[in-house]
Parts: C-alpha cells; structure tokens; sequence
C-alpha cells in the first residue's frame, strides 16, 4: 500500500535533480567557451591558420614568377 501511494506522489523533478542538472550545464558551456575563446581556442587557431595560408599563398606566387621570368 505505502508503494502505491509514493508512486502515485513521486511527480516530475526533484529541486536538487534540477539542480544538479543546471550545474552540469554551466560546466559544459565553460569548457565550451574555453575551448573557443581562450589562448589555444578555436577562433585563435582558425586566425593562425589564415594568416600561414596567406604566407604560404604569397611565396607560392613569388616563387612561381621566378620560375616564369
């Protein structure tokens, strides 16, 4: 009988599942904002990126009018 009854009262989500749930969420979302903003991120890693490609693009044209004057 005392089954029954916690089934029928256990409804939704408990404050400290939602709790624990919110926390989780705010580690996530520092780890992400970590990954992509910080000194060794993705947005810093895409601007190193860009600026070889244009190094590399620029002594590739330099070397091909050597080669073809």
């Amino acid at each position: 009988m005392f089954l029954v009854n916690h089934i029928k009262n256990n409804k939704g989500i408990t404050l400290i599942s939602l709790v624990i749930t919110i926390i989780l969420l705010i580690i996530l979302a520092g780890i992400a904002i970590n990954l992509s903003l910080g000194n060794n991120g993705l947005f810093n890693k895409t601007k190193e990126a860009k600026e070889l490609t244009n190094k590399q693009e620029a002594t590739e044209k330099i070397n091909l009018k050597i080669t073809t004057a």
